[in-house]
C-alpha cells in the first residue's frame, strides 16, 4: 500500500477539480543522467510537440485548469508558473530540458510526454504524513541559494506539500525543497501525479502506468506499486 496523502478541506474547495495518483517505488538504483535517460526527455518534447502542434504550453486546456487554480491562491501563473508548464516551455525552446539524475529525468519525461504536474521525493527523507494544504506562512522550507541551504518560508495561504518536518514543495507544484528531493544516492521514492479537470482520471492513470513501467525498466530489481487515484 502506498503512503497515504491527505488533502486539506480549504485545498479541496480552492480546486474541484484536483486529482493525483502516487507511484511508490522501493529498491530503486540512481545515477547521473545517461544516454537512456537523455533520450527519455527528447521524446518527450517530441511528444509535447505533436500534442500541441504549434500552440504555446498555456493554452492547453490542462495548463489553462492549473493557471486558474494557482490564480484562486493568490500566486500570479505568468510569473510563478507550474512545473509541468516550466518544464513544457524549457522542452520546446533551443536549450531543451535540463539532465538531473536518471530518476528524475525519468520522471520530468513524463510530465512532459503527458504534460502533467509529477514530482519525485525521497522516501527516506520524508518525516511523517504527506499533506497538501494552505500554508500559515509559518512553515519552514528549506532551498539553496549561493550554494549553500537557506531556510524560507511561504506566503500565508499559499498551497503547499508539506511532512512533519516542514514544506517539500511551494505554490502545489512550482518548486521542491532540497530535503526530500531525489539524488543519486536514492533508493526509495514517492512519485506524485497531479491532474486538474478536464484532465480525465484515465489519462492521469495512464500517465502512472506510463512512469511505473519505465520504473522498472530501468531498474528491474525495484519494487513499485500505483496507488488508488484519488479525485473528489
Amino acid at each position: 500500500m502506498t503512503r497515504p496523502l491527505h488533502i486539506s478541506g480549504e485545498v479541496q474547495a480552492l480546486a474541484p477539480g484536483f486529482g493525483h495518483l502516487a507511484v511508490e517505488a522501493h529498491g530503486l538504483t540512481n545515477g547521473p543522467s545517461d544516454e537512456t535517460s537523455s533520450a527519455l526527455l527528447d521524446e518527450a518534447a517530441r511528444r509535447l510537440a505533436e500534442r500541441l502542434d504549434g500552440s504555446a504550453p498555456q493554452d492547453d486546456p490542462h495548463i489553462a485548469a492549473w493557471r486558474a487554480a494557482y490564480t484562486a491562491f493568490g500566486c500570479k501563473p505568468s510569473r510563478t508558473r507550474n512545473s509541468a508548464e516550466a518544464l513544457a516551455k524549457r522542452a520546446l525552446a533551443d536549450g531543451g530540458l535540463p539532465r538531473i539524475n536518471r530518476l528524475v529525468d525519468l520522471y520530468n519525461a513524463i510530465s512532459v510526454a503527458h504534460l502533467i504536474p509529477v514530482g519525485g521525493e525521497d522516501l527516506d527523507r520524508i518525516q511523517g504524513d504527506m499533506r497538501l494544504v494552505r500554508a500559515t506562512g509559518d512553515e519552514p522550507f528549506v532551498t539553496a541559494a549561493g550554494g549553500a541551504e537557506v531556510i524560507e518560508h511561504p506566503e500565508p495561504g499559499e498551497v503547499v506539500w508539506c511532512d512533519d518536518e516542514g514544506v517539500t514543495c511551494r505554490r502545489w507544484n512550482w518548486r521542491q525543497g532540497v530535503r526530500t528531493r531525489l539524488t543519486e544516492d536514492s533508493v526509495s521514492a514517492l512519485f506524485l501525479l497531479e491532474r486538474m479537470a478536464p484532465m480525465t482520471l484515465d489519462d492521469l492513470r495512464a500517465a502512472g502506468v506510463e512512469l511505473a513501467e519505465r520504473l522498472q525498466k530501468a531498474c528491474p530489481d525495484a519494487r513499485i506499486e500505483i496507488g488508488e487515484v484519488w479525485a473528489q
